[in-house]
């Protein structure tokens, strides 16, 4: 060990290590560092209005804007769609207010949360597991990004596009799998982005108050533009559905998880925002309201444009709205016509860096931190996202025929099981109640270590949370499977966390865990500023005494004399 410490991997180890509390174990510094550690009250500056911004700002995005064109062309009627729209985003709302209110709460990360339910080393998993989709969203809405940025060059030099024959820019990279101009136009998203990342999470709410008043404004722009070229709505809001009965219903029932399945990865990855919340109230009712108001007129701005599209163009309603704003550049109408392309697709731009700062870099930046607290920030984290992004070559994803989108779709399946866990460990088993200095704590005797750092029943449940959409899940790729195998995955959400949350209750109640309450008992408030991994192991067991508090039935107290008493342990 001493020959390591002397050698030069260990010294440059040590110069990019984090700054970190002095003298900490390997397990500590395994654990924690400044991202992981509780929020003090001088970071908590997100008040209730911060959360509307939020909310408002990653409501108005692309994918929202499409998201009824799939339920039309399923079948449904406009309004059929909205109400979809609506259902689905209320229910991701008290999923989204459900994990947040931990992080308001004790004022930590999804990754520490995930510690009192999965272990403190089986929590590794799961983390991983929502690093690497965030990283590969993060470059598949940086080329979304980057068609923004394409809108915005040709607005100005119409010349900027492929070189078809008609002129344009001539493609340098023909064996790439793009050309040139969309290669440029994303990397100069992509490079424009990295400034955005610098800044600490509780200080990015400004970019989604900016976000919240620009984003909407030229929302409602295109709105208006639209209806008055068109002289009118268009067809689809006349246009009835054609389901009926049965089929009317699950179509209804796909479009409502389809809501909720493109809110995946924000329900679990809530507590990331929520911890820098100034009361957890704050958290609260401003997500409960923002987020399914926000994302219904998004919504249903998109219906009114693409309808209008049908009439301005002909043919087939256009969905995507960077589609659309290409259409009126390829009019070659006036200065006036691409001014206000630009603008809206300048919009769109803000919007696609606001939704990949708050789903994908922010939550990867949190994982790769609690990946390895000794050398990674959220800010290194959020930098390594971005390289990932860059280098995994989106283009290729978007572009094959290997139902990339359903894959990623499906990967709900995999964190609905994650937050069925978590959401019956805090508000079931535990009734509110955590030992957050022992979520920091790698020694066998701490509460959260289960067996080996792992809890197995939080895996029994994920497992089975999973299983339950399998065969479903081969349906929706192709593969031929029973009709009742196709409606459990419709539902896949529902199913995946129902599961999960019934069978880790059920484990632990014929299996019982420590560090529980008997009655609701949150004892966030006595988190002190001075918190500190040494107080994980030696002071923080102290501060309180959970065998005094109605209900408790934590670890030990241990006092400073070495004393305490028993209670139930893990088996």
């Amino acid at each position: 060990m001493e020959k390591w410490r002397r050698s030069k991997l260990a010294r440059w180890a040590d110069k990019l290590a984090v700054e970190n509390d002095p003298d900490l174990t390997t397990a500590q510094l395994m654990l924690y560092n400044h991202d992981l550690k509780p929020v003090e009250r001088a970071r908590r500056q997100w008040g209730a209005w911060n959360f509307v911004a939020f909310w408002i700002a990653d409501s108005f995005n692309i994918n929202t804007w499409m998201i009824s064109g799939s339920n039309i062309a399923d079948g449904l009627s406009w309004w059929q769609s909205w109400i979809c729209v609506w259902l689905g985003y209320t229910i991701a709302a008290c999923f989204v207010c459900l994990t947040g209110r931990i992080g308001a709460t004790y004022h930590i990360s999804f990754p520490v949360v995930s510690r009192s339910s999965f272990g403190i080393w089986g929590a590794l998993w799961p983390v991983f597991n929502r690093a690497a989709m965030a990283s590969i969203w993060y470059g598949v809405q940086g080329w979304i990004g980057g068609t923004c940025v394409y809108l915005m060059i040709r607005s100005i030099w119409n010349d900027w596009r492929d070189d078809t024959g008609s002129g344009g820019i001539k493609n340098g990279i023909p064996n790439s799998g793009t050309n040139t101009v969309a290669f440029v136009s994303f990397f100069l998203f992509w490079i424009g982005s990295l400034p955005a990342l610098w800044f600490p999470v509780h200080k990015i709410r400004h970019l989604f108050t900016v976000k919240a008043y620009f984003v909407p404004t030229a929302g409602v722009a295109f709105f208006i533009w639209a209806i008055v070229r068109a002289k009118g709505i268009g067809p689809i809001v006349h246009q009835p559905g054609s389901l009926h009965g049965s089929t009317l219903g699950w179509a209804m029932i796909k479009g409502i998880m389809s809501a909720i399945a493109n809110f995946a990865t924000l329900i679990v990855n809530d507590p990331d925002f929520a911890r820098f919340a100034r009361k957890p109230r704050d958290a609260f009712l401003p997500q409960l309201v923002t987020i399914p108001l926000g994302f219904a007129v998004t919504s249903f701005i998109g219906i009114i444009v693409s309808s209008s599209s049908t009439v301005i163009f002909g043919g087939k309603p256009i969905w995507d709205p960077l589609d659309l704003l290409e259409s009126f550049l390829d009019e070659k109408g006036g200065s006036g016509q691409r001014f206000g392309v630009f603008v809206i697709a300048a919009a769109f731009t803000l919007a696609q860096l606001g939704t990949n700062i708050a789903a994908n870099s922010v939550s990867a930046g949190t994982d790769l931190t609690a990946l390895a607290p000794r050398w990674i920030s959220i800010r290194r984290g959020s930098y390594i996202c971005a390289l990932v992004g860059l280098v995994m070559c989106p283009w290729h994803l978007l572009s094959s025929s290997n139902s990339f989108t359903t894959y990623l779709s499906a990967y709900s399946v995999f964190l609905s099981s994650i937050a069925g866990v978590m959401i019956c460990d805090y508000y079931v088993v535990r009734k509110g109640y955590l030992q957050v200095h022992d979520l920091y704590s790698g020694k066998r005797t701490a509460p959260y270590y289960f067996t080996w750092g792992f809890h197995w029943r939080a895996y029994a449940a994920y497992i089975a949370g999973i299983a339950i959409n399998v065969v479903g899940f081969a349906g929706a790729v192709g593969r031929q499977v029973p009709v009742a195998a196709q409606h459990i995955y419709d539902l896949n959400y529902f199913c995946g966390f129902g599961v999960a949350m019934g069978v880790y209750w059920f484990l632990v109640k014929i299996s019982p865990i420590p560090a529980t309450s008997d009655t609701w008992m949150e004892v966030g408030e006595m988190i002190s500023d001075d918190f500190t991994a040494h107080s994980s192991d030696e002071e923080g067991v102290g501060k309180y005494d959970e065998e005094t508090m109605a209900g408790g039935s934590g670890k030990p107290v241990v006092r400073k004399d070495g004393s305490g008493e028993g209670t139930r342990g893990d088996s």
